[in-house]
């Protein structure tokens, strides 16, 4: 990507956080039909969604970068663009509605072969009906707290998640990682873990394998490819069978969702 796109977009990425792949939700123009502006995004490697309607004979499409998902507005004669957020005249952010729409379409579904492939652990039933994968960390707190909530489920025997194993909170993330990771029971050890969180939780090894750095370290990336900047980033699919996220903490329907009904009682 050129220079000057890559550092635009990455100045206005804090205005929508949406994975790398959910673009692939929206149905694709093609090349011939986009604005020149458009075109030239395009061939530099960013995604560029359908086009929308907007005011002031604007049309926006969504785009998405390196992880990053924004919207783009071009000018009525086609030939000038405008990326990030459009304001009315009050104030209101009238590009939010069109990102969250876009972060509730599925995902590409070989998203889930790719997760399914990574380096994770059980945790619940392997019969279970659902499984849900986590990007864990292993100081994360609310990754903690996603294991605490989800445990009616997983003891129900109606859930399995599974805890792909990263490091990027602090400096000791990486080791307590690749330590479950090299455990001789590693579902055995992320439970000892969890409940034992407050006190630490694991001890690094000094003689972690180097198939569990590298495990960690492939998990890492990842996470990244798929532009999950944050723990728990929670992966279901639905009784349709459509793939779809939650990033940070699930909460409320989210939970509900993800989880595939309601606390089980």
């Amino acid at each position: 990507m050129h220079r000057s796109i890559a550092r635009l977009m990455a100045r206005i990425a804090g205005a929508a956080l949406v994975p790398a792949g959910l673009i692939l939700g929206l149905s694709g123009v093609h090349a011939a039909d986009l604005p020149a502006p458009l075109q030239s995004l395009e061939a530099q490697g960013v995604e560029i969604g359908e086009p929308f309607e907007a005011p002031g004979g604007l049309t926006g499409y969504v785009i998405s970068a390196r992880g990053q998902t924004v919207t783009v507005y071009v000018t009525p004669d086609n030939e000038h663009a405008v990326i990030g957020t459009l304001l009315d005249a009050d104030g209101n952010n009238l590009s939010q509605p069109v990102l969250d729409q876009a972060s509730r379409a599925p995902l590409d579904p070989k998203i889930w072969d790719q997760l399914a492939d990574s380096r994770w652990i059980a945790d619940g039933a392997e019969d279970a009906g659902r499984v849900v994968y986590v990007f864990t960390d292993p100081n994360c707190p609310y990754c903690h707290r996603f294991w605490q909530m989800s445990r009616p489920w997983v003891e129900a025997g109606k859930v399995q998640l599974r805890h792909i194993m990263v490091g990027v909170i602090r400096p000791s993330s990486g080791p307590k990682a690749a330590t479950l990771l090299a455990s001789g029971n590693p579902s055995k050890a992320l439970q000892a873990h969890e409940r034992n969180y407050e006190q630490g939780g694991v001890t690094p090894r000094d003689d972690i394998p180097e198939a569990a750095r590298k495990g960690v370290q492939a998990n890492g990336a990842l996470m990244q490819e798929l532009g999950y900047r944050g723990t728990p980033t929670v992966v279901y699919r639905n009784e349709a069978g459509e793939v779809h996220h939650v990033q940070g903490l699930p909460r409320g329907d989210d939970l509900t969702q993800a989880m595939g009904g309601p606390r089980p009682e």
